[in-house]
């Protein structure tokens, strides 16, 4: 099958939300996360960024493999 524009745009809107909301809660239960941005150290930060950008890569992969198959 083959995936439309509007399809690809979905999965990546899609991925990209479910993938931070993972990525925060993952930071949060690690307990790598303070309430303010400002408030965490440079490796917390570092930390956090890597966890959504992963998280996000992972969850638009999937659902477009899925909507693909």
């Amino acid at each position: 099958m083959s995936l439309s524009v509007f399809g690809m745009l979905m999965a990546v809107a899609l991925g990209a939300l479910a993938g931070t909301v993972i990525g925060l809660f993952i930071g949060f239960a690690a307990k790598q996360q303070k309430s303010e941005w400002s408030a965490m150290t440079q490796k917390e930060k570092t930390i956090n960024i890597a966890l959504v950008l992963f998280f996000s890569a992972v969850c638009i992969a999937g659902l477009a493999w899925y909507m693909v198959s």
